[in-house]
Order: C-alpha cells, then structure tokens, then sequence
C-alpha cells in the first residue's frame, strides 16, 4: 500500500503517467458507454402491457385520469414518491426526496413528446404541501386511489420509475425500475462518481483510507440529522413544513 493510500489520497505522478493510466481507463469508459447504448437499444424493443387509461388519480383541479396525466404527448415518465401518510415533512422519505429534488428542467424531455409527472404513493393534499415546501414545480398527482392497479404486481413503498405509451385513448406500460434504477434521475451520484473519493458509501469498492462516511453504520446517505439533508435549506430559509393533517415535530 503506497504512502498516499494509507493517507487517504492518489499516488502522485508525473503528468505522461497519468494521461497513459487515464487512457487505459478511457477504453473502459468507452465500452461501459456503448453496453448502455445496447441496453437502451434493446429497452425500446421490450413488449409493452396496456393499462387502463381511466384509472383515477387527484391532481391540483380534483380527479382526473392516468390519460390526463400524459397533458396530450405521447409519452409519460412517472416516478412513484413514497409517502407516510399522517407523519410529518421531517419522517418524509429521503431518498425520493433526493431524487424527485434534481428533476427541474423539462424543456428537453418535453420536445421529445413526453412529460414527465410525480404520482405520489399518498393522499395529495400533504403531498402537495411537502412539494410546496421544497420549492418543487414538476406535475404533481396522487396515485393512492389507483395505486394496487397501477403497480400489480410490484412493491409498493418503494419508489418506482414507470415509462407508458399513449396510442390515442389507450394507454400501454412500455417498462418500469426500482430502488438502484430510479439513479437515471439522478446527477448527484454521476457527479460523485467522477471524484476520487466516489459517494463515499461503505459498499463502494475503494483503496483503504478513503473517506466513506455515509450509509452502513455512519451517517444516513440522504439524512442529516433528523431530515433529510434537502430540507435543511428550505427550514433555514423560513419555509412552512406544515403539511396539514401531519403531526408537527421539533426540529
């Protein structure tokens, strides 16, 4: 083990050895990108299952359907936000709170004919005030009234990413992900991931005496102290966290 290692930092080389070890890496690199292009490749053949485009669900206007949801495109990107009901903005899942928190701009998505939108897993109204209070602005519905249909099959309270195709008033589910898959919302984790230390998660593969002080017995990987680390900027910024019928806990 070099000196560096035990001190928590890279071996220290001149810059033609780092170019040639950067090289070596970038041919991995290269072919990790490519495997991905095939997985998306063969992910746009998968079948697809239709779904009934008349499952209710509660948005900002009242009830609507799973074909409102889709605001006239052809394409929906629905992440699944888990939900305690009757517990406060502080006991809210910090993971999809993580996630659904880098998802701000749509344009993009939306030129290729598809929209994206949040179907929490809980009733909307608290739902809508912890979105409120996280400053989010992305569609936003309840799935509750239809959530044992629109997940059969799967676990629900954990967060899912489900894709679906609208063919005029059909509606089909062209494929689904959970727990690791859900990443693909993520730009934290990909930045991270670039960085000598990584995520800093005891499960990361690393040389000893690398940071990896979150998660497995260190501090929570989305928390801080008692919330999830998102939040703290919007209680230090003087925003309400009262979600309404949820119980009101100490900071």
């Amino acid at each position: 083990m070099s000196d560096e290692s035990q001190h928590g930092r890279p071996a220290v080389v001149d810059r033609a050895t780092f170019t040639t070890q950067l090289d070596e890496l970038r041919v991995r690199e290269k072919a990790h990108t490519r495997e991905g292009d095939a997985i998306a490749a063969a992910r746009r053949r998968l079948p697809m299952v239709e779904v009934d485009p008349t499952l209710p669900l509660v948005g900002p206007r009242g009830p609507l359907t799973l074909l409102d949801v889709f605001e006239g495109r052809r394409q929906l990107i629905a992440y699944y936000f888990m939900w305690a009901t009757g517990q406060p903005a502080a006991d809210q899942c910090e993971g999809c709170t993580w996630y659904t928190g880098q998802v701000r701009e749509l344009s993009q998505v939306h030129s290729r004919d598809a929209t994206f939108a949040v179907l929490c897993q809980g009733p909307y109204e608290p739902s809508a005030r912890y979105r409120d209070f996280m400053g989010w602005d992305m569609p936003w519905y309840s799935a509750q009234p239809s959530l044992d249909t629109l997940l059969v099959g799967r676990r629900i309270g954990v967060f899912h990413l489900v894709c679906y195709l609208r063919d005029g008033d059909r509606v089909f589910e062209t494929y689904w992900t959970e727990n690791r898959g859900v990443e693909a919302l993520d730009n934290t984790y990909g930045l991270l991931d670039l960085t000598v230390y990584g995520r800093q998660e005891p499960w990361e593969e690393s040389p000893a005496g690398w940071p990896q002080h979150w998660g497995a017995g260190g501090g929570h990987p989305y928390r801080r102290g008692a919330r999830p680390i998102a939040q703290w900027t919007r209680v230090e910024a003087g925003r309400s966290d009262d979600l309404g019928s949820a119980r009101r806990r100490d900071t």
